[in-house]
């Protein structure tokens, strides 16, 4: 397995859907986040607008994605299939989508589910002063070193 991460470009957004959809943990489905305003059309059109989603390839598949919206300062998502979990890939999606957002920002955030197994990985990855965000959500925030 010879996994690769490199920008993600608009035809990459049906694989994008396919991981968001195959993860076990905060799953939702396509209509599910239509609802909220994910939709292909919007995350291509936020592809095509700056360098802020990532994505981890096996063999051209893509297995993980990491996305950003670097006007908030926010990391947005970052998922792995289930089958590549635990291999570090979700780490370095995540590092990748930091440091460009720390060329934006001293400080960056991203909210995930309070009792989730994301939210223990990003504690693990030094985010911290955790905020209720409401719903069973946290808000973690990261600062720049140095």
């Amino acid at each position: 397995m010879a996994v690769k991460i490199r920008l993600a470009v608009p035809g990459d957004v049906p694989g994008l859907f396919d991981v968001r959809t195959s993860v076990t943990e905060n799953a939702m489905n396509q209509e599910e986040m239509q609802t909220l305003g994910i939709t292909p059309e919007a995350i291509t059109s936020m592809i095509l607008a700056s360098d802020c989603t990532w994505v981890a390839t096996d063999d051209e598949r893509i297995v993980g994605f990491s996305m950003i919206i670097p006007e908030d300062n926010c990391l947005f998502a970052a998922f792995v299939l289930p089958q590549f979990e635990g291999l570090g890939l979700g780490k370095k999606l995540v590092h990748i989508a930091e440091q460009v957002l720390f060329t934006h920002s001293a400080t960056i955030w991203l909210e995930t589910g309070k009792h989730t197994r994301a939210a223990g990985f990003y504690r693990h990855l030094g985010w911290g002063n955790e905020q209720d965000a409401g719903d069973g959500d946290i808000r973690l925030e990261k600062r720049r070193q140095g």
